[in-house]
């Protein structure tokens, strides 16, 4: 009888330590870290091609605190002809903050665009560009807002070779919808508005209508993507890189 109590006592002393190790367990830790690679048959940058109408290999890493900051650097190839004597990579590097407000999320950041080495025809200007941002979604709808706090990507009397002055302000509103219509199916519609201030002739809508299917953790992707911008001016060694075009992609998140 005694072996027998001392044996309960054990086995229910035993069965409390998972237990006990469960309620002692580590909060989850606020930070967050993630990453991504895809490749794309065409890199568009709000319906113009980056790439010279060939593919592009991208992938970025994104930090997350719980308190709703965050950092991120994305990086992709692009073209030498679009962007001369760089390294033919574009670098992103972004901050801000996120939150969430029931339905509704609160998205405001910073936007470096850096292309190593890369300057102008002229030789005279960089393409490096400074963003901010503001953003609104709400379930699978959303809305951003982007200003440049330097030249437009370059341009300005100096690149242009005309008296219109610096480029600084001008803006890009993008309107997004992302909602899955079948487990693992999403579909995603997109429409923008690109203002360069000082040069209107440089201004355009665009608009991407899309499919991505979810492969067991890679991103199959299929999209329309058009533009109305002038082709006179949008075009590259004879090549119009505004052009109505489909790109696939493939992609993974880890």
């Amino acid at each position: 009888m005694i072996r027998k109590t001392v044996l309960a006592t054990a086995l229910a002393v035993a069965a409390a330590v998972p237990a006990l190790a469960n309620a002692q367990a580590a909060p989850a830790s606020p930070h967050t870290l993630t990453g991504n690679m895809g490749i794309f048959s065409d890199y568009r940058f709000r319906g113009i091609s980056q790439t010279y109408v060939q593919p592009a290999i991208q992938g970025g890493i994104d930090y997350a605190h719980a308190s709703g900051f965050y950092l991120g650097n994305w990086n992709s190839s692009v073209s030498g002809l679009s962007y001369p004597s760089g390294g033919g990579i574009e670098m992103d590097l972004y901050g801000g903050f996120k939150k969430g407000f029931g339905d509704f999320t609160l998205d405001v950041g910073l936007l470096q665009y850096y292309y190593p080495k890369a300057v102008t025809a002229t030789g005279a200007e960089k393409f490096d560009t400074l963003e901010g941002y503001i953003g609104l979604s709400w379930k699978w709808l959303s809305v951003k807002y982007s200003s440049t706090l330097t030249d437009y990507f370059g341009v300005n009397s100096n690149s242009t070779g005309t008296t219109n002055g610096d480029s600084k302000g001008s803006g890009y509103l993008d309107i997004s919808a992302s909602y899955e219509v079948a487990p693992k199916l999403t579909l995603a519609a997109h429409y923008g508005m690109q203002t360069v201030k000082n040069y209107a002739p440089l201004e355009y809508n665009d608009w991407k209508l899309g499919v991505t299917y979810d492969l067991n953790g890679w991103l199959l992707g299929a999209a329309y993507i058009g533009t109305d911008a002038d082709e006179t001016i949008y075009v590259l060694n004879g090549k119009e890189i505004g052009k109505d075009t489909i790109v696939l992609s493939i992609g993974k998140s880890f």
